[in-house]
């Protein structure tokens, strides 16, 4: 066979080489090697490494090559033919190599329940050890792409990953909700990880970066876990509350059985009397529309005269927090769950938003320019005479003698009791 006098490799095309086997063995001492800038070449022969090169112009001879007169029993001088197979290694460094995993069930302390993740982003690998990448990596290979790579370590790769992101969550305790907010400190966390994994494959991780970490919507269990996230964030933005959505669904099924004449009396009066409770008046549809089940009843201003107003104090029972929807009691000032202000309805006690004009639950104002009651602090109605949260008396001045009501200075006879001044 014809004896090759130069090797070489110029690579072609937009295929990403990690390395590639020069196809020809037969080679001589006067054979020509040429190393191109960001390449190195390794020798092999008779199962060893007979030598490496950088970049320039190299003769293989005896003189660069001392082992050969071992292997062969190479003389000095002349052209001297033996076998030997030679590898080029591309020592550019590459940032584009993407990655992405999935089914990474994580419990997030958020929402103290377990959601399906799904994590990418990009990565960049350089050789650093040509030696110990062609012999853990390569193996017998006529060449070794970055898919090769990818595909090669692609199992031992994943389960590091979701193993640390995991890992991540639980030490820190980051919620999904502000995990997009550590991605830079979780991308510098993963690399210093993964990076022992890499180096012990002739490779250095120069660059680790997660883009993007969100649910998995490719699963039954993912989509409703992302259809009930943005059912919470829409609840949040408009001020309304899961069972009063429950409760228009239940309502708009009737009206549309009733159109459609499959509900008949009972699905119509069920819907007019859902309908009509939403404005309290309804005997059975105020109950049923008011979402905050258990919530406090501090009475108002016509329930009993001023002292016995005064002397009643609130039942302790639970509420729905506006902010995390998890029920405490009425009597603590925040909710132990998540901090959130308790701002109670002055009228049935429902937690407001600190933002809301009106009750959620019972259209009551609770921003009405009626200022704060001198004895709680609590939102007052404009003219009202006892505070709807505590029940003492917010106006000072003359005032009946039976029943407590603050007079105007016009009257000779109490308006509501109908007592002489």
């Amino acid at each position: 066979m014809a004896i090759i006098d130069v090797v070489r490799w110029s690579p072609q095309g937009s295929k990403v080489l990690y390395a590639w086997r020069f196809p020809e063995t037969n080679l001589s001492t006067l054979t020509q090697l040429i190393v191109q800038e960001s390449q190195e070449a390794v020798l092999f022969s008779k199962g060893q490494i007979v030598g490496k090169f950088g970049p320039g112009k190299h003769t293989l001879n005896t003189e660069n090559l001392p082992v050969l007169r071992n292997l062969f029993g190479i003389p000095f001088g002349g052209k001297n033919p033996f076998t030997a197979e030679v590898w080029f290694v591309n020592r550019i460094q590459t940032f584009s190599i993407d990655w992405a995993v999935s089914k990474m069930p994580i419990h997030d302390p958020d929402y103290n329940t377990q959601l399906p993740l799904v994590a990418g982003g990009r990565y960049g690998l350089k050789v650093n050890d040509a030696e110990k990448f062609l012999i853990k990596s390569v193996g017998t290979n006529t060449e070794f792409s970055q898919d090769d790579l990818t595909d090669q370590f692609f199992g031992e790769f994943s389960t590091k990953t979701k193993s640390q992101i995991a890992q991540y969550v639980i030490k820190h305790r980051v919620g999904f909700k502000y995990l997009s907010a550590f991605l830079d400190e979780l991308s510098d966390y993963l690399k210093g990880v993964l990076h022992p994994f890499w180096d012990n494959l002739g490779l250095d991780l120069l660059q680790f970066n997660i883009t993007n970490i969100d649910i998995d919507t490719a699963t039954e269990e993912g989509r409703k876990v992302a259809n009930a996230i943005a059912t919470q964030a829409s609840m949040s933005i408009t001020g309304h509350t899961w069972q009063q959505e429950q409760m228009f669904n239940t309502a708009n099924n009737a009206v549309d059985g009733l159109g459609s004449g499959n509900g008949g009396l009972i699905g119509g009066l069920m819907a007019m009397n859902m309908m009509g409770g939403m404005g309290g008046g309804g005997a059975v549809g105020s109950g049923m529309m008011h979402p905050q089940f258990n919530q406090p009843d501090f009475g108002g201003n016509n329930q009993g005269n001023a002292s016995d107003n005064a002397a009643k104090e609130p039942q302790m029972k639970m509420v729905y927090c506006s902010n995390c929807s998890k029920k405490y009691p009425n009597t603590t000032r925040f909710c132990p769950h998540c901090g959130d202000p308790y701002n109670p309805c002055p009228k049935c006690g429902t937690d407001n938003d600190q933002n809301a004009r009106r009750c959620v639950s019972c259209g009551t104002p609770l921003q009405s320019g009626g200022g704060n009651c001198p004895h709680c602090n609590a939102a007052l109605i404009a003219g009202a005479t006892f505070c709807g949260n505590c029940g003492k008396q917010t106006q000072m001045g003359d005032s009946c003698s039976r029943c407590g009501t603050v007079l105007s200075p016009t009257v000779k006879f109490c308006p509501k009791c109908g007592n002489k001044r």
